[in-house]
């Protein structure tokens, strides 16, 4: 099944990342994909931080998290999210893709991954499989 070439449903976005320059450059994608609710933080620390901030449970659609990062890692921002919300959507950016670190991530419910380097067809496509998720999680929701 090939995925329509087309733009996801607009995301609200938690970009975590200790690079300025990935910062900038994802969150450029993300915007250029229609993503107009992208929120930043520059580590772990931060994002929970940011998240501990907003009121309500739907304030954030997805987080997108760097692997690599001082003060909290990725892997620690996932374990800690999943404390308080399993269902939150989690992709982890990143160039650390052996298994081992899969098998981590996995135990820790991450939902996907985004190999670094990327394009933005790569990011588009994850970005679909994301909003699809959510729009069925609302279908379910719904009939409850």
């Amino acid at each position: 099944m090939t995925t329509p070439n087309k733009n996801p449903e607009p995301l609200r976005v938690l970009l975590v990342d200790d690079s300025p320059q990935s910062l900038n450059l994802v969150k450029r994608m993300l915007h250029d994909l229609g993503s107009t609710q992208i929120f930043t933080a520059k580590n772990g620390a931060e994002a929970l931080s940011l998240i501990g901030s907003f009121d309500g449970d739907d304030f954030i659609d997805l987080v997108l998290c760097d692997w690599n990062m001082p003060v909290m890692s990725g892997m620690e921002l996932l374990r800690q999210i999943r404390t308080c919300d399993p269902d939150l959507l989690f992709y982890m950016i990143t160039g650390q893709a052996d298994r081992s670190s899969i098998v981590e991530a996995k135990a820790h419910g991450i939902n996907g991954y985004i190999k670094k380097p990327f394009s933005p067809d790569e990011l588009r496509k994850k970005l679909i499989v994301a909003s699809r998720v959510i729009s069925h999680r609302k279908l379910e929701a719904a009939a409850v």
